[in-house]
């Protein structure tokens, strides 16, 4: 779980001393500076070459973007863009993607923790050996107010490439043609130690321009932290003698759009209804209806509804508004606090607003410190989304030792980026739209 109550009591006197030298200097490791999103989009990721990402995959695919090093969220990337086959130049997906928060309340009440901002999981980079970064590049990282200043650079962002399985596969007009190709993605991640956990944070950038962003949970449970004090904790170990204290881990992911260079992205809400066959019908229909999200949100998730992120200025081949829908992972919602009971949030861009809850972005007096506070009816016109997922942790004997990953995350998938499938076999590239067999 955690560490015990002295060592907690130790990690926040350090956390204290960090954040008093946040005070005095800076707040972001070395890394391109932090610029406003720009109305055009650039024909490349717009840093220095220690600090770009580059990847062309297998199936022809080329994803660019720049990485930095905040002092609270950890990595944060930049400039994230896409440029499948076919496509003349880039096209720009985000502004920035990070992570917005890791609130971790215990079940028992006795403690809660806010891991970005309150608990050092920045200063936790960890050093990957090269196994841990099978085939890819291990970046050095300079680790703003690094807990032993003499030694703050880490060895800790990977960049490499995997197959993920099958892309597609279909069977061709004749029995012994198939078209079929393994994905390829790219992967770019870091670990993070806090308290006894280690949190791995992965971005996946697929060829066919899915992201999907995990954060996945291992390390170890504390040996000293079977204390539930609600004793209703899960026993760990023989007998019923000690019980692991049940938590959550709520953990907030921060987006900003930049679809095709613009921030002035659009939202769309999705409701489908199913209904009883009519009188003659021999099945129920569905019918979808689209909302648009013209002001802030705090969104729920329910069957048959999902979002997506449309493109103000740029379309597909086939004059399609380019669009990102947003597509949910498993997840349990926290109801103890008010910043946790929704799923998703769009709220309207502010440089202060910076963390999902325990916020250090100095918004204003009366802001209030937590995204919910930010849903205020304000026009969207440049929106940020803000995800939330949801793990509730009930320990149990195959978690020790060490803990196996539990993953949470979620993807956004391109809707109508590109005319067809990026990753179509030129023999099948005539087909797109209504087609006849050729004779």
């Amino acid at each position: 779980m955690r560490v015990t109550r002295i060592s907690r009591a130790r990690t926040r006197a350090a956390v204290a001393l960090s954040v008093a030298a946040l005070a005095a200097g800076a707040t972001t490791g070395t890394g391109p500076a932090v610029a406003q999103p720009r109305a055009a989009a650039p024909a490349a990721a717009d840093c220095s070459a220690a600090y770009r990402i580059e990847q062309k995959l297998a199936g022809g695919t080329t994803w660019r973007m720049c990485w930095r090093y905040d002092s609270k969220a950890g990595l944060v990337l930049d400039d994230v863009s896409y440029q499948p086959k076919g496509e003349a130049k880039p096209i720009k997906v985000l502004n920035s993607a990070r992570l917005g928060q890791i609130h971790v309340p215990y079940d028992d009440g006795s403690v809660e923790y806010d891991d970005l901002t309150g608990f050092g999981f920045a200063q936790g980079l960890m050093n990957l050996a090269p196994g841990e970064c099978p085939g890819g590049t291990i970046k050095t990282v300079k680790v703003p107010d690094a807990w032993d200043p003499r030694h703050p650079n880490v060895k800790g962002l990977c960049t490499t490439t995997r197959t993920r399985g099958h892309a597609y596969r279909m069977q061709g007009d004749s029995a012994t043609k198939v078209y079929q190709t393994q994905g390829k993605d790219l992967l770019v991640y870091t670990v993070n130690q806090v308290g006894w956990y280690e949190y791995i944070s992965e971005w996946r950038f697929q060829d066919d321009g899915t992201i999907t962003m995990n954060v996945g949970a291992t390390g170890s449970l504390s040996y000293e932290d079977y204390d539930a004090g609600d004793g209703r904790g899960w026993p760990i170990g023989k007998g019923a003698k000690a019980h692991a204290t049940s938590h959550s881990h709520n953990v907030f992911w921060r987006l900003d759009f930049g679809l095709d260079g613009s921030s002035r992205t659009k939202i769309e809400q999705y409701d489908s209804t199913v209904t009883a066959p009519a009188r003659g019908q021999e099945a129920p229909t569905a019918r979808t209806t689209r909302t648009k999200v013209t002001k802030e949100l705090a969104g729920d998730y329910k069957t048959y509804r999902w979002w997506r992120v449309v493109s103000a200025t740029g379309k597909n081949k086939d004059g399609h508004a380019r669009s990102y829908e947003i597509v949910p992972g498993t997840t349990t919602r926290y109801p103890g606090r008010s910043y946790t009971r929704h799923d998703v949030y769009f709220t309207q861009y502010d440089k202060c607003e910076q963390f999902a809850s325990n916020n250090t972005g100095n918004c204003p007096a009366g802001a209030g410190k937590s995204v919910d506070k930010w849903v205020n009816g304000q026009t969207l016109t440049h929106p940020v989304v803000w995800m939330n997922v949801g793990f509730h942790h009930i320990a149990r004997d195959e978690d020790q030792q060490p803990m196996p990953v539990h993953w949470q995350g979620f993807s956004i998938a391109p809707r109508d980026v590109t005319a067809m499938n990026p990753l179509t076999p030129d023999q099948l590239s005539w087909q797109n739209g209504h087609w006849q067999p050729r004779s």
